[in-house]
This record gives structure tokens, C-alpha cells and sequence, in this order.
């Protein structure tokens, strides 16, 4: 077949550095751009075959998101602008491990497997954000589609990628697959939120943006005149001098717990950061007192959710409304939302995968991962039902007031990913609409204190989890002693889950104070170390010695492995 020896003869052109092994996950593959060359090319075959196998248009982006700007990667985008199938991340694994000789057989067992009609017309929609390595690894997609019918949509940021394939896919009806499109309707339905707020001064439309140097302050720039100045955008991070997510970005905000470089922050100012590819948004203020806070994905979902049902009380609708969480929320946000506002509460796995597929299973699902990756979901019911009431000439002016603000908050929000340029428009619409301060904002509830740390192991597959990652399996007395550590301290709770890219086990603690939860990581870490093959190392030996854990770190000291 003519398609197969062109394959054989391009991927010549794109060897695959020997001994390379990578595995496809949420994020897609992601490592240094040097050795992804071979990834890309094969990844635009993988691409046509699924367009072929679904007859729609599937997205390929160019992008590692948050990563360091010598990293890139690559994610594939199915027909409704969702995460590619499980079984498809499979064969993505199959094909960028496959040597040069076993590439074609990889290619027709995929076809095969799939009863994929090679007849069938294809097409690609090709993205890419604004690293060096961009412009070469995406012409090396569309090497892999060039036989094909492909679209390459040039420097675009992930979102607004998924936005154009489900545009596409439904024939328009989601909306224009362009990007002038996008911008339209996103900022039409803002400026439709907040325009009847009374008094909205100037100073309250005003946002700080740290673009992270990345693919959305490139966006957010050309879209400003779209918004009417309704919001009044001061860029930094712009990328015309910094480097992509240095000391800079949603990721080093949220880690760091500090303003990035290059923002310029005045007391109870409204600042956020989007991430590299602009599908993390963080939010942070400065108090009188000079101190730091961040409002991050916790915060976002309670403060979106709170306002849904509001307005689905107001609009009198019956819609089962839910909030989907990862463990690493922090515990005072679901204790409010289920006990306070009384709001359906889910836990998944970490992943924006599990997150999206568990919000679909509601009429409305707000998801968010406490990085500030996520959106919000309607069923079609929901907005067929928003909509009916919106055109309904009997109901009540508070009901169709209601049922108006909810059709747009659906417009301005981008269904497809979490989107940082969407999320930041509904959340400053709610504020707006609600004259809610960010200050106002922070105070709905208090975070618990909380700490993060790694284990080094030999192997992190040694920890097997259940109940959405919150209780270990095996190794066999590890859950035992978290649960005896956990009861030492008050409002505490703490989860250990292998990472799925480096050679450590995760482990999450929170309490009632600082001290506390500082001090139940360590005693947790130390439980993993001593149960799940830990392996130290020397600044670990420091930390533990900073803590004042010299006695414990005595105990393990005969069994190190160096």
C-alpha cells in the first residue's frame, strides 16, 4: 500500500533514539524536545488513524504546559475536545517505543484492532505554544498527516485547541472553529454578565496578568479588544524578555507560595497567573501586612459552585449539581461545600482525565485540581432547561434574570479543558456580579495548613491505593501506620500514591496547625521509607535533621540504601 511505504520513507527522516522509553499519560508524553522528534511524527499518524477511526477531527498539541521551556510534548485531542480514549493512550505508548523495523507492524495491528477504514477521509487540527522547539516537533505532526488532509492552527494555547475540535466536530454548533471565534463568544458573554453591575468602577475591572511567558499572554493580548475594556488587563510576563514558567507562572505560584517575577503587586490588589500552555489559572492578593494568599483550585471551585447554586435556587430549576475533587484538595473546601452549601461532593484519582469523566455523570459538575486546572460541565438537559426557562414569557423577572445569567456563565465557559483565559473571565464575572472583593473571596473559608514531600523508593509501584488514592493497599502495614500517625494530631488527615513519573511516592498531610501538619509528612514519609523500599538521600538527611527527626532518622539508619 502507497500510504504504508511513504510512512517507512518519512519516519526514516525521524529516527528514534535507541534505547528511549516513554509512556503516554495525562499529559501526554513530556520530556527534553531533543529526543521527541520521532514522537511528534508518529503521533500525527496516530492522529489520522483516530480521525479515521471516529470520521471527526482530532487535535494534536504541541506543548509540555508547565514544564521547563527546554521540555516539550505532545497530547492528542478526541472529537468533543476531550482527553483521547484509554485504550488510544495504549497504542500511543506502542508506537513512540516502537523501533524503526517494528513501526509498520505497530501501525497495521492498531488498524486492525480498530477495523479502521483506510478509505476514510481525515483530518487534524496541529497547536503549538510559544517554545523554540515548537515550530519543528509540529511540522514533524504534520509529516506524520501530510498524505492527509491537516490544519495547522500555528501558536494557539491548549484550550483554545480543544475549543476549535469540538467546534468542528458539531458542525458549529459549539462555535466557530477559529480563534477569532473564540474570543467572540467568550468575551460577548462576559461583557452580557457584567454589564447591568452597578457602579463597577474602573478599579474593580482591573486584573494583574502574569502570562508565564508563555502562549496566553500572547492570547490574552490580541483578545483585550474583544472585552471592551468591561476588564482592564495589566500583562506582565508577557514573553518579550523572561523565559517560559521561570520563576514565574500558575505552577512556581502555587509551589512557591510567592508572587512571580515581574509582577508589580499593590496591597488587596487582584492578581493571577496562568501556567505555560494556559489551562492553569491561580489567584493571589497582598495583604496590609505584606502577606502572601493564594486562592487556588479550591478556592475557584467553591467560589464557582457557590454562585451556580445560587442561581439555581433563584431560577427554581431541579439540576443535580456536583463538585469533583482529588485528594489533594484541601479538606476545609469540602468540609464547606458538603456541609455548608449543602452541595453533592465526588473524589477521583488525580488526573483531569478521572475529574472530567466524574463531572459528566451530573447536570452541572464544577472540577477543579487544587493547581487550578479545570471548568465546568452541562449536561445537555441542563442547558436545555436553562434555556426554556430563559424563553419562558410566564416566569418570574427573578427567574429569568436567573436563568440569563446562567446561559451566559455556560458561553463564557469553555466545556472542553480547563481553560486559564475562561476560568478567568467567569470568575471575574461572579466577583463583579456578586461585588464580592478578593478579599471577601478568601474569607468564604480557611485552608488547612498542609505539606507536601517525596520518598525516593526503588520501586513507587510497591503502593497500591484505593478509595480515590486516600488509603494504601499494600505494602502490607503502611495504611496501619498512617491511620495510628494521623490520630496524633488534630484535623489531620494524610495519603501517600506513587508518582507516575519519577521514582518517589507522594505524600500529602494536613492539621490543624503548621507545626502539625509539617510534622505528620515527616512521621509519614518515614513510615513509607521503612515499609516501601525507601531509598535516601542526603537532602533528605538535612530536612529531617532541620525537623528535629535525628532519633527516628537513627532508627532507619542501618537499612539505607546509598
Amino acid at each position: 500500500m502507497a500510504q504504508f511505504e511513504e510512512v517507512s520513507q518519512k519516519s526514516a527522516l525521524h529516527p528514534k533514539p535507541a534505547g528511549l522509553v516513554l509512556q503516554y499519560g495525562t499529559a501526554g508524553f513530556r520530556t527534553n524536545a531533543k529526543n521527541l522528534d520521532h514522537v511528534m511524527f508518529r503521533m500525527g499518524l496516530l492522529a489520522t488513524l483516530r480521525s479515521k477511526n471516529t470520521k471527526a477531527t482530532i487535535g494534536v498539541m504541541v506543548t509540555a504546559s508547565h514544564n521547563p521551556e527546554e521540555d516539550n510534548g505532545v497530547k492528542l485531542i478526541d472529537p468533543m475536545g476531550e482527553m483521547v480514549a484509554m485504550v488510544w493512550e495504549g497504542y500511543a505508548t506502542q508506537l513512540a517505543n516502537a523501533e524503526q523495523d517494528d513501526l509498520l507492524p505497530a501501525l497495521k495491528d492498531i488498524i486492525k484492532r480498530e477495523a479502521i477504514n483506510m478509505t476514510q477521509e481525515a483530518n487534524v487540527f496541529v497547536g503549538r505554544d510559544t517554545r523554540s522547539s515548537g515550530a519543528c516537533l509540529s511540522q514533524a505532526v504534520l509529516d506524520g498527516v501530510s498524505t492527509l488532509d491537516g490544519h495547522n492552527y500555528g501558536l494557539v494555547t491548549t484550550p483554545q485547541l480543544h475549543y476549535m475540535v469540538c467546534c468542528q466536530n458539531t458542525q458549529g454548533q459549539y462555535g466557530e472553529a477559529t480563534v477569532e471565534g473564540y474570543y467572540r463568544k467568550l468575551s460577548q458573554a462576559f461583557i452580557r454578565l457584567t454589564k447591568n453591575v452597578p457602579n463597577r468602577t474602573d478599579d474593580q475591572k482591573h486584573l494583574c496578568v502574569d502570562g508565564a511567558n508563555g502562549i496566553g499572554a500572547l492570547k490574552v493580548r490580541e483578545m483585550e479588544r474583544h472585552l471592551e475594556r468591561e476588564l482592564q488587563i495589566s500583562l506582565f510576563n508577557d514573553g518579550s524578555s523572561g523565559k517560559l514558567n521561570h520563576q514565574c507562572g500558575a505552577d512556581f505560584v502555587k509551589v512557591q507560595q510567592k508572587a512571580p517575577t515581574g509582577v508589580e503587586m499593590t496591597v488587596g490588589e487582584r492578581c493571577c497567573s496562568f501556567d505555560g500552555d494556559a489551562d492553569r489559572i491561580v489567584y493571589y492578593y497582598s495583604s496590609s501586612a505584606g502577606r502572601f494568599h493564594l486562592l487556588d483550585g479550591d478556592k475557584i471551585a467553591t467560589l464557582i459552585s457557590t454562585f451556580l447554586k445560587e442561581l439555581l435556587t433563584q431560577a427554581g430549576l431541579d439540576l443535580k449539581m456536583a463538585v469533583v475533587q482529588t485528594a489533594y484538595a484541601n479538606g476545609s473546601s469540602t468540609q464547606y461545600l458538603e456541609n455548608t452549601m449543602k452541595v453533592i461532593m465526588k473524589c477521583t484519582k488525580t488526573g483531569v482525565k478521572h475529574l472530567h469523566h466524574a463531572a459528566q455523570e451530573f447536570d452541572i459538575g464544577v472540577y477543579f485540581e487544587s493547581n487550578g486546572h479545570g471548568t465546568v460541565l452541562f449536561s445537555k438537559t441542563a442547558e436545555q432547561k436553562i434555556k426554556q426557562l430563559a424563553e419562558d414569557s410566564t416566569s418570574s423577572d427573578e427567574k429569568k434574570r436567573a436563568a440569563l445569567l446562567l446561559q451566559n456563565t455556560i458561553n463564557v465557559i469553555n466545556q472542553t479543558v480547563g481553560d486559564s483565559i475562561s476560568d478567568m473571565l467567569l470568575i471575574e464575572a461572579i466577583l463583579a456580579i456578586k461585588g464580592m472583593t478578593v478579599q471577601q473571596w478568601d474569607a468564604i473559608y480557611s485552608d488547612l495548613p498542609n505539606r507536601q514531600l517525596k520518598v525516593r523508593v526503588s520501586n513507587p509501584r510497591v503502593i497500591d491505593t484505593t478509595d480515590a488514592e486516600r488509603r494504601a493497599v499494600s505494602p502490607a502495614g503502611l495504611q496501619e501506620a498512617i491511620d495510628s500517625l494521623v490520630k496524633k494530631y488534630r484535623q489531620a488527615r494524610s495519603f501517600v500514591r506513587p508518582s507516575g513519573t519519577e521514582d518517589v511516592v507522594r505524600v500529602y498531610a494536613e492539621a490543624e496547625t503548621q507545626e502539625s501538619a509539617d510534622a505528620l509528612a515527616h512521621e509519614v514519609s518515614l513510615a513509607v521509607y521503612r515499609l516501601a523500599g525507601g531509598k535516601i538521600h542526603y537532602r533528605q538527611i538535612v530536612m529531617w535533621l532541620t525537623m528535629n527527626f535525628f532519633h527516628q532518622l537513627v532508627n532507619v539508619f542501618g537499612s539505607m540504601k546509598w
